[in-house]
Order: structure tokens, then sequence, then C-alpha cells
């Protein structure tokens, strides 16, 4: 029997997410992303067809060069305005009660501290539904509003985001023990004192005493995916991650992208099938193929191609904007090196060059004809080792709405999607367990700050930082 398959809509909490001059459409009511009944009648349509998950990515500030005018991003509405998925997942939780709900939130923009008792706090108000999108930025004016001169290097954003991610399992997993939280009236106990520890974390970046301040929720850790594709993401992920998102060019990149990610899980002591990979896709659907062609046609027609540019804008380590027709192999840039690489083995036939990277991303990621011929595609992408698709909107909410109507009931009829929600928390329904397994690198906080074994772990800190 086939695998079912796993299904996010991947939005964010703006107008133009990645297909760039959609907004425009008479039927598209992502402009209308600021009402919060958008994303409430969205997340109920996405439960009722089961999707799995509601994916929000997000950043921290404009894309390309710092000190260029930003015209074309507010022009075009590039991810400009924004709001803060963090917040809108609260109101999601309450009016559903099973999809997942996933926020990317970058480690500069938040303190470690906060950050884990805002997802905790998520974690409680949606019964365990909570994911969490480790990503580390790659926008300048990013790193600017959070008082850097500068992005950070690429390799140290990875390290940085390894101690961030420590700091966040330690109070998730070790600051409460089982059992910590009684709510015991009678006896006038609302917690065991000696089973709740302080953390007494001392690093390079961060110094967090503790203890965490919310009891543990039903997942404790979040469910983590991770989006980078360099050979530092990919580290980052193989350690960390249970779920990674990948924007492929073809199956052949994905299938040679994720066997190399799996062999290093397995390399850090995890299991190849610890880690679940979601291709981004988009749909094309028509009752016969060449309806779909059709549809394609005046799809562009709304498409920016100054959007599409903007976006996959990739700088220098100075900040300015490199032109289209550079070959990529003249780019050091400390921005998005995993589109280069991917651009890079897709392209074969002649030299690559930087334009090609918004080509790719607005043509190659999308699957264009009838609901079966779409779901033998998708057929081929699972054979190339992908667990699951985020299904990437050309508007908000008719492309959900559409493959919830026509692709997955034949996605069904083949045992490629589910029926119905499995019970428990997120990971439960992912994994089969609503906690980190044993292999997943927070598990050794569990119990590490009891008495006894505290002074060895703060010893091991200091020696570390």
């Amino acid at each position: 029997m086939p695998t079912p398959l796993h299904f996010n809509a991947f939005v964010m909490n703006t107008g133009s997410h990645i297909h760039h001059g959609q907004w425009r459409r008479p039927d598209a009511q992502q402009t209308e992303f600021n009402d919060v009944q958008t994303w409430i009648h969205l997340a109920k349509l996405l439960e009722e067809a089961k999707f799995d998950a509601m994916f929000f990515a997000d950043v921290s500030g404009l894309y390309g060069d710092s000190d260029a005018d930003f015209d074309v991003y507010a022009r075009e509405g590039l991810q400009i305005p924004s709001n803060d998925p963090t917040v809108l997942l609260s109101a999601l939780a309450v009016n559903t009660e099973h999809i997942g709900l996933a926020l990317t939130s970058n480690v500069v923009q938040s303190h470690p501290f906060h950050f884990a008792r805002q997802v905790s706090t998520l974690d409680h108000i949606s019964n365990g539904r909570i994911a969490w999108n480790v990503v580390t930025g790659m926008q300048n004016n990013g790193a600017r509003n959070f008082g850097q001169s500068q992005l950070t290097d690429h390799t140290e954003r990875y390290e940085w985001a390894e101690e961030y991610v420590d700091v966040t399992y330690k109070l998730w997993e070790g600051s409460w023990d089982e059992g910590a939280l009684l709510k015991d009236k009678k006896g006038s106990s609302f917690s065991d004192p000696s089973k709740i520890h302080k953390i007494h974390h001392r690093g390079k970046r961060y110094s967090v005493e503790g203890p965490h301040l919310p009891s543990p929720s039903p997942q404790r850790t979040p469910v983590l995916y991770q989006a980078g594709s360099s050979a530092s993401g990919r580290g980052f992920a193989a350690r960390n991650a249970e779920a990674v998102f990948i924007i492929a060019p073809s199956p052949a990149v994905a299938a040679e992208q994720i066997a190399e990610t799996r062999a290093l899980a397995v390399s850090y002591g995890r299991n190849a099938d610890d880690i679940k990979f979601f291709q981004g896709l988009s749909f094309v659907i028509g009752d016969t193929e060449e309806e779909a062609r059709a549809k394609a046609v005046e799809y562009e027609k709304y498409v920016s191609v100054d959007g599409y540019l903007a976006h996959m804008a990739v700088v220098d380590k100075d900040g300015r904007v490199y032109d289209p027709s550079t070959p990529l192999k003249d780019v050091d840039t400390n921005g998005a090196r995993g589109f280069l690489e991917w651009t890079s083995r897709y392209i074969t036939d002649r030299e690559p060059v930087v334009g090609d990277l918004g080509i790719l991303q607005a043509r190659n990621t999308r699957l264009v004809g009838t609901p079966e011929s779409i779901a033998d595609q998708i057929e081929v992408w699972q054979a190339a080792g992908v667990d699951g698709i985020n299904v990437i909107n050309w508007v908000i909410p008719g492309s959900f709405e559409e493959f919830a109507d026509r692709v997955l009931p034949v996605l069904r009829e083949r045992g490629l999607a589910q029926s119905s929600y499995a019970d428990g928390p997120l990971r439960q329904k992912l994994f089969g367990s609503p906690r980190l397994n044993e292999r997943h690198p927070a598990a050794r906080y569990r119990g590490a700050f009891a008495a006894d074994a505290a002074p060895q772990v703060v010893e091991e800190q200091l020696a570390g930082a």
C-alpha cells in the first residue's frame, strides 16, 4: 500500500508571498490579510480538507540592497506590509481543532527565553499543534532592524542558531520534570519545586538562568521545521529538524538533497526517517491538459517579473544587488546559497545566471494538468523521497479550495492523502508520539538539571562557551 503524503498550506501574513502579482486578480483575497476572518475562514477550509498544517513564512526585513530604495517591494506588496504570524496563530488555534499551526521565527528577532515562553503558551492554547520553522535570516535590512551593521556571516548564523535552539531545548525539555505540575488544592501545592529547575545556560551569545515559566505543553518542544538548503543549513537540519521544507527545481535535485540530509542525520545518531521532507509546489488545474495550459497562460498575465526578481535578489557582502546577467559561479553572497546550489545543479547545458533564479522559482515548482496527471506528477516527487507537499497558492482562498476539491479526492483514491486526522498533538499525527524521540539532541536535557546532575551540566556549558 502507498504511504499517504502530508499536505501543508504554505502561506504568509502578507499580500504577496511567493507568486508576485497575483494579488491583482479579482478573486484574490490575500489583499485582505489584515482581516483575521480571512485566515480563520482559510484555516477552517483547510481543516475540512484534512490538510496537516498551515505553515506561515515570515521575514524580519526587506529583501535586496539595504541602501537602495525599496519602491518595488512597496509597489508589489512583496512581503511588505506583513504581520507577525506568532500573534495570528492564537486566533487560529481557538477556531480549529486538528490542523497543525507552524510559525517562522528568526533567531535574531526574539530572545530564546521569551520565544520559548511564547511557543509553550501557543502549544497550550492549541492543545499541542504548534510547529516552529527555525530560520537564520537572509536580509541585511533584517539584521539592521535588530542592531547589526549587516547580516552575520552565513556559517556563523548557523552557529548562532545552534546555541539558540540549545537554550530552548533546555527550557522545554529540562526545566520541568514530568509530574511537576500538581494543582493539588487539598494539599495546597500547585507545583512540586523539587521538579522545577533553573537551566543556568552560559554561552557565546546568551546567558539564561531559568526556570522556564510555563509548565510543559502537550508537545514540550514544538515540531521543528527547517528550510535551509546550503551545506550549513543541511547540517543544522540533520541535527535538529523533524521536517525540512525544500523548493527543489526537480525531483532529481530533491532526491539528492534528501539523501544527503538523511545520511547526515544518521551520522549524528538519528534515524533517516526521523526527518520528513516537504516540497513546495503550486498547481494549475484543468479538466483537460489543454485547459490547464490555457489557465497557466492566464495566470502569467498577472505575473510581476519585477516582483520575482526582487524577491530572489542575491546581494554581495556589501549588500549590493547582483545584476541578473551575472554568472552564478561569480556570485559570492551571504544570503540564499541553497537556491544558487540548486540552480547550478539544474541548469547543465549553459552557464546559469542570477536571472535564472527567478524564472525557476516561478515555473519549475508548479504542476500543470488535470487532477489525474497532477497526481501522477506528485507520485514522481514521492518516489524521489518527498514525504509531503507545501501547497503554494496563487490566490487565497481559491487555490486551496481548488486543490481540496479536485486533487485531494484523486490522491485519496490512490492512498496518497489522509481522509481523517489521527489523534493527539501534531507530532503524534506526524510521527506517532507527542514528544521528541530519544535520538533528538534535545532529549539529553531530560532530567539533566536535577540537583545531582546540574553541576556537571553547568561545568560542560562553561567549558564550551
